[in-house]
C-alpha cells in the first residue's frame, strides 16, 4: 500500500487560497485608486483577475468591483489619467487576434489588429513595456518578433529551425523580445482614429552590437528619446535564465526615435533604424528605467535598479541616476556590506522593478518610493531623489503587528497605494497620504472577508521572529497554535520551511498555503539562513562556496533553537523544501538522519554538478566557488567538489521516508535532479513517492497543482510525522 493517502480537502485551504491577492494598483480619472488582484477559483481551476474602484474621497471612499476579462493582457493609464491603453487577445479556439486599444474615458480613440505583425505580447517583469509618450499620441510595447516578417520571403526553411535561445524558467517561448511603437492621430470630430492615421512599427538598432541585444521596458522621456533596458546574449550563445536573477548582462540604453516625417506613411509592422547608446557599464546587470518630470513636465533625471554582473543571482541592489542634461551618472544608493549599530540599514532588496511611476512628492523634496526587504520583513522606505537619504515609513515598533509591507503604486504627487499582512492576516489594501500638516496618514480602502470559522481559526495563531544567537544574522519566523502549544504532552510536529534561493528571504507576509498548514495543528518555522536577502550583502556572499554547509547548519541551529526554547521537541520535526529549499531538505535528512521524521521536496536540487542543463547553468558554478565564464566545462574536478557539496553525497544515510513533488516542465532545477534522487532511494528501499506534475515548472503553482501538492504535504505529514526515522 502506498504511503501517501489522500484524507480529503481542506476548508481552510480552499478558502485562504481563494482569497483575492493585490497584486498591482494605479490612479484613474485624476484621483481614483484603483486595485488589480489575482484570484484563484479552486473549482474551476483557473486564475482570474478583479479590479476594484474606489471612488469618493479620504473620509468615504465607495467601492465598485469588475471581473477583469481574461483577454486583457495588459493595460496602462496615461499620465493624465484620462487615457487608457489596452493589450488584448481574442481566441476562439482556433486562432488568437491581437489588438492594441486606446480608450479616452469610455471611447475607444484608436484600435490596431496586430495580428500578423508581430506574435505574442510580453507582459512578463523581464521585458514588458508599456508607456505613453508625453503628447499622449504614442505608445510603447513588448512583443515576440515573427520568425519571418515578410509575407513574400524565399521558400528557405532553416530560419523556422535555427535554434535561437529563450529567457529560460517560464519564457519559453520569449526569444525576440522587440519593442513596437504604436502611433494615432486623434480626430477632431471625437471619433475612432482610422487606419490611416495610424502607425506601427518595430525599433531595431541602426548599429550592430558584438552580441544581439533584446530590448525590453521601454520608456518614453521626450517624443523622440525613449529609455530601456537590453538583454545581451553571452559569447557562448547563451540568455542565461532572468526569474530571479538579478545578476544578468543587460544594460540601459538611450534610444532616439527616427523624424516622424521620416516613419510616416511606413508599412504596418516595418523595422525602423534607431541611433542607441548604452548608458551603464558592462560589469552592472542595470534594469526597470524610470524618468523623473518636473513641474513642466521637463525630463530632468533617469533612475535605474544596479547589481553585479556575475557571482550570486541576487544580491544587494543598488539604486542609480543620471542627470538628463549633463549627461553624468551617478550612485544614489550603493550596496551596504553590513549594517551598523548606528544604522541598521541593511540596502536595498526590492521586486525586480521599480513601480511604473515610483516618484511622491512632499515639501521641496522629490522621493522614490519603495518596499524593501529589511531582514524578515518588507518595509516602505522613502528615498531623496538628490540626496539618496533613507527613511524607513513603516518601521515596526514594539507591541506592533508583523507586518510586511507591498508598494503598488503613487499618484507622482502627494498619496500611494499599498498592501499589508502578517502571517496570521490577509491582506488589507492601504492608501498613504500627507495631510495639512505634512504628517503621513493612512486609510484602509479593502480589507480581506473571511468565514467566521476561519477569521477564528487564524485568532489562535501566533506568529513571532525568533533570533538565532548561535549564528548570526541567522533567524525564524515561527507561527503557532496558541491552544495546541500550551496543551499538556507532547509539542505539535514542527514543519521546518527553509525558503529557496538561496538568496531570497521568507518575510513575515501572509501565505495561505503556510498559514493553512499552521491550521491543521502544526508549527511552523520559516529560517531566514546565512545568504538570505535583507541582511547585508556580506551575508550573501559569505554562503558562496559554503552552500551544503553553513546553510544546513544554521538551519539545524533554528531547529536546536526552538527546542530549547520549549517551542518545539526532538522526535516531532518534519522538513519541506522546493529548490534551494529542497536542497537544503535533502541535505539535512541526509547529514542528521535522525533529527526529522519526514521530508517533502519540491524540484530540489540533488546533485549539483548534473544541473548544466538548468536555463541558469552559472548558477552551480556562482553558489559553489567556481567562476562561470562562456568555456566553462564541468570538468572531473569540479564534478567532484560538487558531488561532495551535494545532498546525493549523503543519499546512503537517509532513513526519513521522502515525497518528491516534481514539475515536469521545470527549467530550473530540471526533473532529472528529482528522479535522480527518487532513483536512488528506490535502489536503497527507502520509503519514496513521487508525484509527477505536467505541464508545471519550477513553482508547481498552477491551481490543481499547488492544492494537491499541499494535500500531499500534509498528509505525508500527517501518516509519517509523527514516527521517528528508522
Amino acid at each position: 500500500m502506498s504511503l501517501l493517502q489522500h484524507t480529503g480537502s481542506s476548508t481552510f485551504y480552499t478558502e485562504l487560497a481563494e482569497l483575492p491577492l493585490p497584486v498591482s494598483a494605479d490612479f484613474v480619472g485624476g484621483d481614483v485608486p484603483r486595485v488589480t488582484y489575482t484570484v484563484r477559483d479552486l473549482e474551476r481551476n483557473i486564475t482570474r483577475s478583479l479590479t476594484k474602484t474606489f471612488s469618493g474621497g479620504i473620509s468615504s471612499y465607495h467601492q465598485t468591483t469588475s471581473h477583469d476579462s481574461s483577454e486583457i493582457k495588459a493595460f496602462r493609464t496615461s499620465p493624465s489619467k484620462s487615457r487608457q491603453a489596452v493589450l488584448r487577445e481574442v481566441s476562439n479556439g482556433t486562432s488568437t487576434k491581437r489588438f492594441v486599444e486606446i480608450w479616452a474615458g469610455v471611447q475607444i480613440e484608436a484600435s490596431l489588429d496586430v495580428t500578423k505583425y508581430h506574435d505574442a505580447f510580453h507582459t512578463d517583469d523581464f521585458t514588458s513595456s508599456l508607456s505613453f509618450s508625453p503628447s499622449e499620441t504614442s505608445l510603447l510595447y513588448t512583443a515576440e518578433a515573427n520568425i519571418i516578417s515578410d509575407d513574400n520571403a524565399s521558400d528557405d526553411p532553416y530560419p523556422k529551425f535555427r535554434y535561437t535561445p529563450h529567457f529560460g524558467e517560464l519564457s519559453r517561448g520569449k526569444k525576440r523580445s522587440t519593442i513596437f511603437l504604436f502611433r494615432w492621430t486623434r480626430s477632431t470630430a471625437f471619433t475612432k482614429a482610422t487606419k490611416q492615421d495610424m502607425l506601427l512599427v518595430a525599433l531595431s538598432l541602426a548599429q550592430p552590437t558584438q552580441t544581439p541585444v533584446l530590448f525590453g521596458q521601454a520608456t518614453f522621456a521626450t517624443e523622440d528619446i525613449i529609455y530601456a533596458s537590453g538583454h545581451e546574449h553571452t559569447k557562448d550563445g547563451r540568455l542565461l535564465g532572468v526569474k530571479w536573477c538579478f545578476n544578468r548582462p543587460m544594460g540601459i540604453w538611450e534610444i532616439k526615435l527616427p523624424e516622424s516625417a521620416t516613419v510616416q506613411g511606413t508599412p504596418f509592422g516595418t523595422k525602423i533604424s534607431c541611433n542607441a547608446l548604452k548608458l551603464t557599464p558592462s560589469e552592472r546587470s542595470c534594469r526597470s528605467p524610470r524618468v523623473l518630470y518636473d513641474e513642466n513636465q521637463t525630463p530632468t533625471k533617469l533612475f535605474w535598479f544596479s547589481n553585479p554582473i556575475g557571482g550570486p543571482h541576487a544580491s544587494c541592489v543598488s539604486l542609480e541616476s543620471r542627470d538628463l542634461t549633463t549627461g553624468t551618472n551617478k550612485v544614489l544608493v550603493d550596496t551596504v556590506m553590513e549594517p551598523t549599530s548606528e544604522n541598521d540599514f541593511p540596502g536595498l532588496y526590492p521586486n525586480y522593478n521599480m513601480p511604473s511611476s515610483p516618484f511622491l512628492r512632499h515639501g521641496d523634496h522629490t522621493y522614490i518610493v519603495l518596499h524593501s526587504l529589511w531582514r524578515s520583513r518588507a518595509t516602505i522606505l522613502f528615498i531623496d531623489t538628490e540626496s539618496g537619504a533613507i527613511s524607513d515609513e513603516t518601521k515596526m515598533r514594539d507591541g506592533e503587528p508583523l507586518y510586511s509591507w507591498d508598494l503598488h503604486a503613487t499618484d507622482d504627487k502627494t498619496r500611494f497605494i499599498c498592501s499589508r499582512s502578517t502571517p496570521t492576516t490577509p491582506h488589507e489594501v492601504l492608501l498613504g497620504y500627507f495631510d495639512e500638516h505634512d504628517n503621513l496618514n493612512w486609510k484602509v480602502l479593502d480589507k480581506t472577508m473571511m468565514s467566521c470559522a476561519t477569521e477564528n481559526a487564524l485568532r489562535d495563531l501566533t506568529a513571532s521572529i525568533i533570533p538565532i544567537g548561535a549564528r548570526p544574522p541567522t533567524e525564524t519566523i515561527v507561527i503557532q497554535s496558541k491552544k495546541a502549544s500550551t496543551r499538556p504532552g507532547s509539542k505539535p510536529i514542527c514543519v521546518n520551511i527553509p525558503h529557496g534561493g538561496p538568496h531570497a528571504s521568507t518575510t513575515t507576509s501572509f501565505y495561505p498555503a503556510t498559514a493553512a498548514l499552521a491550521l491543521e495543528g502544526y508549527t511552523i518555522s520559516l529560517p531566514n539562513y546565512t545568504g538570505s536577502m535583507g541582511f547585508g550583502e556580506k551575508y550573501i556572499q559569505k554562503l558562496l562556496g559554503n552552500c551544503g554547509t553553513m546553510d544546513v547548519q544554521d538551519v539545524v541551529e533554528s531547529v536546536n533553537e526552538l527546542i530549547r526554547r520549549g517551542i518545539s521537541e526532538h522526535g516531532r520535526q518534519v522538513v519541506h523544501g522546493g529548490s534551494h529549499g529542497g536542497f537544503l531538505a535533502a541535505h539535512l535528512i541526509g547529514q542528521y538522519p535522525t533529527l526529522f521524521n519526514a521530508a517533502v521536496m519540491r524540484n530540489p536540487v540533488t546533485s549539483v554538478g548534473e544541473l548544466t542543463a538548468s536555463d541558469i547553468p552559472d548558477w552551480a558554478y556562482g553558489e559553489f566557488g567556481f567562476q562561470f565564464t562562456p568555456d566553462s566545462l564541468m570538468t572531473p574536478a569540479t564534478f567532484q567538489k560538487m558531488f561532495e557539496a551535494s545532498p546525493i553525497a549523503h543519499v546512503d544515510n537517509v532513513r526519513a521516508p521522502v515525497l518528491l513533488l516534481i514539475g515536469e516542465d521545470d527549467l530550473r532545477a530540471v526533473p532529472a535532479q528529482g528522479l535522480r534522487f527518487y532513483h536512488a532511494l528506490k535502489g536503497r528501499e527507502r520509503r519514496v513517492e513521487m508525484l509527477w506534475f505536467k505541464g508545471e515548472t519550477h513553482s508547481i503553482d498552477g491551481v490543481e497543482a499547488a492544492r494537491v501538492s499541499w494535500e500531499a504535504g500534509r498528509d505525508w505529514f500527517k501518516n509519517l510525522g509523527q514516527n521517528p526515522a528508522d
